[in-house]
């Protein structure tokens, strides 16, 4: 018994030394203006998100997570309150710092200890201004090709410098890989499913990541997204389909469970003008919110309006509990992906779409209830 004990012993005592040596990065420093919120350290997947850990901040927002380094390949993590958000990629033991205050969290945040998170800075801020100056354009300029071709040439503008700035610089690290799934005004930055040029760009930085980190899931995933776009691309040259019968698909498709667990599909709705709404029912406002949503509803619905919700409510039950007797489509997307894809950073947000499936206008763009309305009775009247 005693020699058995012993062995036991000598067994956990080497575990432990293992999980002590175990390579880990940290991520820490401090969040002003946030004494009691809720700090989540989550690792985002291309599954999804993963919360790793959190913590309640007190008056001097100091925090500090450890998370075992990734087996080969950078990964990519957030820190969040609520709906503000700060993206980090990782790729060693570093020891990264951030400090920022809640109320420009998102990207009014310094970080050091990282060159790839100090990247991923930049270009979440080339990113807000880029939608800033959108914005801005729309406000100005009021014929509709005029304004169309603008705001392709100031895309164009910010993806050269993103491509030249971040990408082929050095195609193997996190912010290259992270600089391909940038979305502006809910389109992606890239698009290598019918973009020859992007399927290229797509294409350096899966073979850099094949060769840097060739047991990577990440880089598989690169490699299938490049081979998937050449097939495209490829297939539409062959054929030569005639410019007429080729559908333009404007929007980025959602399939998400109802209460009932059936998938809903957003294109499904092709033929109504369209309200997509991100929301979270577990606030204060959301009641008096889903109130003037169903006043729009039974007003415009017989002419052809129909709402599409994403709830990004955690806890499945009061979501079903609340969305119940609402008449709309109701569906729920805890992991958060449909925000990444529609580029949402604050809740509540909107998009108006209309009748063939292409999206029209951000809520950001409207300013009141009047204007909404205005927009949904055009956009019906087409």
């Amino acid at each position: 018994m005693k020699k058995t004990s012993w062995m036991m012993a000598a067994f956990a005592l080497a575990v432990m030394t293992g999980c002590e040596q175990e390579p880990r990065f940290s991520i820490a420093g401090e969040i002003s203006e946030a004494d009691g919120q809720m700090l989540y350290f989550e690792e985002n997947g291309l599954e999804g998100i993963n919360c790793i850990d959190s913590v309640k901040l007190e008056a001097d927002g100091r925090f500090e997570f450890a998370h075992r380094v990734g087996d080969d390949a950078p990964e990519f993590y957030r820190l969040r309150i609520g709906n503000k958000t700060i993206s980090l990629t990782v790729d060693s033991t570093e020891a990264v710092t951030v400090k920022a205050a809640l109320p420009t969290m998102t990207t009014g945040y310094e970080v050091t200890g990282s060159e790839g998170c100090e990247k991923i800075k930049q270009l979440a801020v080339g990113q807000t201004r880029m939608l800033k100056q959108l914005q801005e354009l729309s406000a100005r300029v009021t014929a509709p090709g005029i304004l169309r071709d603008s705001i392709d040439g100031q895309i164009a503008a910010y993806k050269r410098k993103v491509i030249t700035d971040y990408i082929l610089k050095a195609p193997a690290s996190g912010y290259a890989y992270y600089a391909l799934f940038q979305y502006i005004g809910g389109m992606p930055l890239f698009n290598p499913e019918s973009n020859r040029e992007d399927v290229r760009i797509v294409g350096a930085v899966a073979t850099a990541w094949q060769q840097a980190y060739p047991h990577s899931y990440r880089a598989l995933h690169l490699r299938n997204l490049a081979l998937r776009g050449l097939k495209n691309t490829r297939k539409v040259q062959r054929e030569q389909v005639p410019a007429e019968l080729v559908e333009e698909v404007a929007l980025l498709d959602l399939a998400l469970p109802d209460m009932k667990g059936d998938l809903r599909r957003l294109t499904d709705l092709k033929g109504k003008v369209v309200l997509l709404d991100f929301t979270v029912y577990q606030t204060q406002e959301s009641p008096a919110r889903n109130m003037a949503l169903r006043e729009l509803y039974e007003a415009y619905a017989p002419q052809g309006l129909e709402i599409y919700q994403v709830a990004m409510d955690p806890d499945e039950h009061f979501w079903k509990t609340s969305a119940d007797n609402l008449p709309w489509v109701c569906v729920r997307d805890a992991m958060g992906n449909s925000m990444r894809t529609y580029n949402v950073s604050n809740l509540p947000t909107y998009f108006l779409i209309d009748r063939d499936n292409a999206l029209y206008m951000r809520s950001d763009a409207i300013k009141d209830v009047a204007q909404l309305k205005g927009e949904i009775e055009l956009l019906l009247a087409r």
